[in-house]
């Protein structure tokens, strides 16, 4: 098959000019591959149930008798401890769970922080 002379400096333009526009997309413009939308979209979703169950949380340290006590405790804490300290009062367990969840108790330990 015999080409046109003009036809390979126009194949040849467009493969460079996709591959600049992919790699200024990716780079600059914003692009990202599926996976990492969807590891985007997952890490949102996470904080934002994290963030629903903070008030839940925050009400059941306001239920707790000893919650004066336990306040000066997380105040005397050294800050890497007291999101342990907070999970071991069980303010960070959810209705309907065993156990207290990490992020949770950082984010409610925030709210609770505000306090002090």
């Amino acid at each position: 098959m015999k080409t046109p002379n003009w036809l390979k400096p126009g194949v040849l333009g467009a493969v460079i000019g996709a591959v600049a526009l992919s790699t200024v997309g990716f780079a600059w413009g914003g692009w990202v591959t599926g996976g990492t939308a969807a590891k985007m979209v997952s890490k949102q979703a996470r904080m934002d149930v994290v963030a629903a169950l903070v008030p839940i949380c925050v009400e059941q340290s306001t239920q707790d008798p000893q919650v004066v006590e336990t306040l000066a405790r997380l105040k005397d804490t050294s800050s890497y401890q007291r999101s342990n300290l907070l999970m071991e009062t069980g303010w960070a367990t959810m209705p309907g769970s065993d156990d207290p969840d990490r992020d949770v108790a950082r984010a409610c330990m925030a709210v609770l922080a505000a306090d002090f």
